[in-house]
Formats: structure tokens, sequence, C-alpha cells
């Protein structure tokens, strides 16, 4: 669901780039707070894996579609919502910046479509209140639910935020009632599957480490090293090897969003002529080392970034499955490196400034 800047105007990408930005400054003031020792390491590798996970598109059977792990919610559960969202906002500007993926000025509203409703909407006002239970530790069936709801119910969200935005900024190619009825029904399957993922992985490091699940001053009297170090080389193998091998069998089809751009308008992307757009989409040729997450060599960065916007769902559909390539395999790596440095660099930055007694 990485919005291009061609679904919005520049100034309804300025804004959301103010209010998301609005959104990452609380975030920070909030992490600067929190006394875990280990919150920025398992951060780091959070941030690698989530980017790992979404690499790996999954098909939703029947529609000629498919969907990829949001990564808002499990990072809210494993790290809180604060740090989850300082994540997922370097996770989409790794993506944009160096992938390609999502637009420079829509950068901001893909960090509130995908961070913000999720991490300050649905893990605090659905999450939390169905597993909340003083003194006692929610059952894996409340677990499971509780995740699933809330993964849907944030997907859902999101997605008509990317509504909302398009109608906002006049684009008249996507009419609100083709676009919305698309849209929502896409991203409820979408959200099913990433529920039950995110659902799975979170009883997973339940077992491994349970203090992650105590309020913050009892976690902070059970922390266990050891389990700690075991979880972060789990999940960081198990990224690296998404990376370099799983990403060969993600789905050829279109995910959520350009499938319904797809059959709204007829086409895989739509055209802009404005300046700022035309700057920002120069800008992004500059940096994409890795246009849809393949090795280019310099000198045919910027026209593999044009055909890969220009291209359309039906070809996209039609490229050999699995695409097994070593150059996706190391922009995967690649990019999952840049994202644990780029975590563990914002983390330890906000650390080493005490917040000022209030």
């Amino acid at each position: 669901m990485h919005m291009a800047d061609a679904l919005l105007s520049p100034a309804v990408g300025a804004t959301f780039w103010l209010a998301s930005g609005a959104a990452l400054a609380w975030s920070a003031r909030q992490v600067k707070r929190d006394e875990r020792a280990d919150q920025v390491p398992l951060m780091g590798v959070l941030g690698a894996f989530v980017f790992a996970a979404m690499m790996i598109n999954f098909t939703i059977p029947g529609t000629g579609s498919s969907g990829h792990l949001g990564g808002g919610l499990l990072l809210s559960i494993l790290v809180g919502p604060h740090a989850a969202l300082i994540v997922m906002a370097s996770v989409l500007t790794v993506q944009a910046l160096f992938f390609a993926d999502g637009g420079l000025l829509a950068l901001g509203a893909n960090i509130f479509n995908l961070g913000v409703c999720t991490c300050y909407l649905a893990y605090p006002l659905i999450y939390r209140p169905l597993v909340a239970r003083p003194g006692q530790s929610p059952s894996r069936q409340r677990l499971m639910w509780a995740t699933l709801l809330a993964a849907v119910l944030g997907l859902q969200l999101g997605a008509f935020g990317v509504v909302a935005e398009t109608q906002l900024s006049g684009i008249t190619s996507l009419p609100l009632g083709t676009f919305l009825m698309l849209m929502q029904p896409i991203h409820l399957a979408i959200g099913l599957v990433e529920g039950l993922a995110t659902a799975t992985l979170v009883l997973f490091v339940r077992q491994a480490r349970p203090d992650l699940f105590a309020p913050a001053a009892a976690a902070l009297a059970v922390s266990q090293p050891r389990r700690s170090v075991g979880l972060m080389a789990a999940l960081g193998a198990v990224a690296l090897l998404t990376a370099a091998v799983f990403s060969w069998f993600a789905s050829s089809q279109p995910d959520g969003l350009e499938w319904s751009i797809a059959r709204t308008t007829g086409q895989g992307e739509l055209a802009t002529s404005s300046p700022v757009h035309a700057t920002l989409s120069a800008w992004q040729a500059a940096t994409a080392w890795f246009p849809d997450y393949a090795w280019v060599s310099a000198s045919k960065q910027a026209p593999a970034l044009m055909n890969t916007a220009q291209e359309a769902p039906d070809s996209i559909a039609n490229k050999d499955w699995p695409a097994v390539d070593a150059g996706t395999s190391l922009a995967g790596v690649v990019g999952g490196l840049v994202t644990l440095g780029l975590v563990m660099g914002v983390g330890y930055g906000l650390k080493r400034r005490k917040p000022r007694p209030v």
C-alpha cells in the first residue's frame, strides 16, 4: 500500500509530511524516556525483519491481486507504539530512497497510513483494550483474536486514508465510490492474512521473551539478556533468509493499491505534469540503487525507474515465478542492513539525549 507521488497533490503531500513529522517528534520524545537497555538493538533487528517481510507479497486467491505484511501492529506489540512508529518510518524511508517503493512526496502519507494508523489508532484503541486484563496474561485465543481484529481494522484505516488523500488531491481519475469499493474489500482480505501472520509471530515471541509483554517496570525487573540475544539472533537469521531467498517466491501479482488503481482507471500508473513531481522523481531516480528491488547499474537507474513506474500490472503478473535472482537477494540484504543501521543510529541518538525533568 505504498502510494506513488502521482496520487497526491503537492499541498496534500506536504500536509502529511507535517502530520507524520509531528507524530514522529512525539514518538522520539517518548522513546527517550524508555529505559530498557535492549530496546534499540531489538528495534533495529525488527526493522530489518519488517523490511524483508515486506518483500514477500502473497497472492489473494480469486482476485488477481496480492498483499504483504505491514508490520506496524507487530512492532507496536513488541516494542511499543512510539518505537514502532520510528521503525516503520525508517523502513518506509529506506524503501522510498533506495528502492523507489513509494514516492518521496508521498512518504509522509505512507508513514501516516502504514504507521500512525496502526501504531496510534489500531494498537491502543483496539488491541490493548482487548488483551488488557489486570494481573493476568491474555490467553492464546484472546491474543490471536485481538491481533487479527487490530490488524484488519488498522489496514482498513490505512486503505481509507489512501482514498481520502487522493480525493483531497483532486485525482479525478479515481472517483470516490469506485475507488473506495475496490480498496476496502481487497485490503480486508490482505488484513486477514496479515493478522494471522502477526498473531503467529507474536505467540512465538511471547514464548521466547515473555518480559516484552509485561508492564514496563516488570519488564525491567525480569530482563533476560541471554533470551534477548537469542531472539534477536533468530529474527536476524529469518530476516536474512527472507531477503536473500524467500524474496524469490513473492507473488508477481500487483498489490492491493495497484490492483485497485488498475481496475478503476484501466492503467497501472497515473501520469503527472507538476514541476514538484518531476523534481522529486529525478531525485528519487538518483538515489534508487535497486529500483523495484533489483540491481541496476548507475547508467541505467533512471530509465529502469521510469520503466518500473510505467509497468502495467498485467505485465508484472507475467514475470517468471519463482524469480530466482541474485540481484533481488542483494537488494534485500543491503536494504535490511541499511534499515538496521538507520534504526539503531536513530535509537541510540535518542537514548543519548536525556529528556529534561518535567
